[in-house]
């Protein structure tokens, strides 16, 4: 269970300050970009792709399919999956040159556009450091680690006239725009709720007993870049970096993102919550890991937003994961009049308080968010984007600020979490008691294993900070809104 008190949050040093205010070296504030250069309408877009052993191979693929652009580079700090990629491009007749440091790629006037797919705590400072260096950025989500570099991330994109799109790409889903906006004219009346689902089975991902071997051509110390530089303590260096919050930000800042923003777009909110309590933790199985597997998010929005994540299958022994309302991974929006669904797919449907099917909405579009970039790219236009990266801090800060809630919590017995979250009424417990049914239903009962209950933690929206909580909550929460970074991987406090 990853729980912070006094003691061990003075002892791990996490109350930090800010981090200094420095260019990444090898550009000067001169060298920077501040003048918007817009590409040509008959001019190829140049693109390099950064991290790909995962979504970013999608990325590739997505971009090798649209007509002006040319991919030009790739990065990866694993040179075996670098040299691979290279040499199976090379087969189709395509000519990239191979980056290890992202700082050199970004040094190569002749690319206009980078595409970010690298772990976590890298997407803030790379997008940072090509916006500077004068490149357009699609970075994947979340686009930050924690609040902090989320924010500056804003100003750098804001500074340098660059075109940042987030890789939320069910904004880009027809069945999801006109779903929403047929739910917002009030077909089905007002909104009550809107919840996000991550229901995705997540297997244990093992304990190791010591220090582990990096990949044999793997820069670790590249790869962890802000992060702190620890022995890997896992076996399995790859994906797995999730579930550690130094590099991750657990499955709802993994896939729960999305639903995330899903939710924020129904309820139209421009701004965090003002509240935000989580319950959660990590049952089934004792591992490496230390984020949460089960987790129950509160946004204290005038119109509440309610997360869920199951990371647990329907029951033991199976792998296929439960369902709410027939949804496993996607959204309900909650209405007077009945509600609307929605699957990570992008398609949605609508029905009537008797669950009759009365509107049913196609995922056609879902595919295209990278065209949508480079059109915006063109254009020069930030409205012309389905995900500018204003909106991708704030959906990736929500589940940051949740977070936040579930490490500050405590082992809580069941009537002490149902006496937390009662002002929120009836969906509030309905969800908690579903919660609770799930880990029964994988034998984890929790008045033998408790869930660990956050506080609610009061939050500005305006300097977006905690504030408001007792003096050692606010002191401790703050410091997750930022982190110590390691030289010479520091998000600049002036971009």
């Amino acid at each position: 269970m990853n729980q912070l008190n006094r003691r061990n949050f003075l002892k791990t040093g996490a109350l930090a300050s800010a981090a200094g205010s420095l260019l990444f070296q090898g550009y000067s504030s001169a060298q920077a970009a501040t003048e918007d250069q817009p590409v040509g309408a008959n001019d190829a877009v140049r693109v390099a792709v950064v991290g790909f052993r995962g979504q970013g191979a999608g990325h590739i693929d997505r971009y090798l399919k649209i007509p002006g652009v040319r991919l030009v580079a790739l990065c990866d700090a694993d040179e075996d999956i670098l040299d691979k990629k290279a040499a199976d491009l090379d087969k189709k007749n395509i000519k990239v040159e191979k980056y290890k440091d992202i700082r050199k790629l970004l040094e190569n006037k002749d690319i206009d556009a980078i595409s970010i797919a690298t772990p976590n705590h890298w997407h803030a400072l790379m997008a940072i450091w090509a916006c500077q260096a004068g490149k357009d950025v699609y970075v994947e989500k979340p686009c930050s680690h924690n609040v902090w570099e989320g924010r500056k991330l804003v100003e750098a994109a804001r500074k340098y006239k660059r075109i940042v799109q987030i890789g939320t790409q069910l904004r880009s889903s027809q069945g999801y725009i006109q779903g929403i906006q047929w739910i917002k004219e009030g077909n089905i009346g007002k909104i009550v709720c809107a919840r996000g689902l991550c229901y995705k089975f997540r297997d244990s991902i093992g304990k190791v007993k010591g220090p582990q071997k990096p990949p044999a051509r793997l820069d670790y110390d590249l790869w962890t870049g802000p992060a702190p530089l620890k022995p890997l303590m896992r076996k399995e260096l790859h994906y797995d970096w999730h579930w550690d919050y130094d590099t991750g930000c657990g499955d709802i800042g993994n896939q729960g993102i999305h639903q995330m923003d899903i939710a924020r777009w129904a309820l139209g909110y421009e701004d965090l919550s003002p509240r935000v309590l989580s319950i959660g933790g990590r049952f089934g199985y004792q591992d490496d890991a230390n984020t949460a597997n089960t987790q129950i998010v509160i946004h204290d929005y005038p119109i509440p937003l309610i997360f869920e994540v199951y990371g647990l299958p329907m029951k033991a022994g199976m792998k296929e994961v439960t369902h709410y309302k027939g949804v496993r991974t996607g959204n309900i929006i909650h209405c007077e009049g009945g509600y609307f669904s929605c699957g990570h797919d992008g398609s949605g449907k609508a029905y009537d308080k008797d669950g009759k099917v009365i509107k049913e909405f196609s995922a056609e579009g879902v595919g295209a968010h990278q065209d949508n970039f480079i059109a915006a790219v063109r254009s020069r236009k930030i409205e012309d984007l389905h995900s500018d990266i204003e909106g991708g801090h704030i959906s990736s800060a929500l589940c940051h600020t949740a977070n936040a809630s579930y490490r500050l919590g405590t082992l809580t017995e069941e009537k002490d979490i149902r006496e937390a979250i009662k002002d929120k009424g009836d969906l509030a417990i309905e969800t908690f008691e579903r919660f609770k049914a799930h880990l029964a239903a994988n034998n984890v009962d929790l008045g033998v294993n408790q869930a660990t209950l956050g506080p609610w933690l009061k939050f500005d929206t305006k300097t977006e900070r905690f504030d408001g909580n007792d003096p050692y909550t606010d002191l401790v929460a703050n410091a997750m809104i930022t982190r110590n970074y390691r030289e010479p991987f520091v998000v600049p406090e002036k971009v």
